[in-house]
């Protein structure tokens, strides 16, 4: 195989995984976003040691790169209520805590 082959091949399987990751993203399945996100940063890496496409791979290059781009922005908004919810959650917690704090700070002292 070609280092220009396996370049664009590498960048296939980013492709998809990102795929993947956005089906289960879609499938409220985070738990599995997560593991394939560890594959996707693994295939990343191994695309970052490897040397750069020659000119008439570069419209392939772009095609995958595109697909992948839009799958992390879809996967993105997807994300967005979970993770809104999420910081409701943490800012409920919080003021719990000082709220729990303060009742024993002043149990305390009577």
């Amino acid at each position: 195989m070609s280092t220009s082959l396996s370049i664009l091949h590498q960048y296939q399987i980013i492709a998809d995984i990102s795929r993947k990751m956005l089906a289960q993203a879609r499938a409220d399945e985070w738990d599995q976003v997560v593991m394939l996100g560890q594959a996707y940063q693994q295939a990343v890496d191994v695309l970052r040691h490897m040397d750069d496409l020659d000119s008439n791979d570069k419209a392939a290059r772009k095609n995958l790169l595109t697909q992948i781009l839009d799958d992390d922005a879809n996967i993105r908004k997807l994300a967005s209520p979970a993770l809104s919810r999420l910081e409701a959650l943490l800012g409920n917690m919080k003021r719990q805590q000082a709220i729990l704090h303060t009742y024993c700070s002043w149990s305390r002292t009577r």
